[in-house]
């Protein structure tokens, strides 16, 4: 399925008294779930104990 293809589904699911910032807040999040999803198939991901880890030091 095309990026527009998701996009038309997304809106086509939401209410008719939908407003433009719903329509682009919904976008948005679709969005940053196809980024995180390539980041996936790309590596680019930290595993869960490296990322325990910088969170520890963080909280410090």
């Amino acid at each position: 399925m095309t990026i527009k293809q998701k996009a038309c589904e997304v809106i086509s699911r939401m209410p008719e008294e939908s407003t433009f910032e719903d329509i682009q807040y919904h976008l948005y999040v679709l969005e940053c779930i196809e980024r995180g999803e390539r980041e996936i198939e790309d590596g680019k991901t930290l595993p869960h104990d490296e990322v325990e880890s910088r969170l520890a030091k963080w909280l410090r």
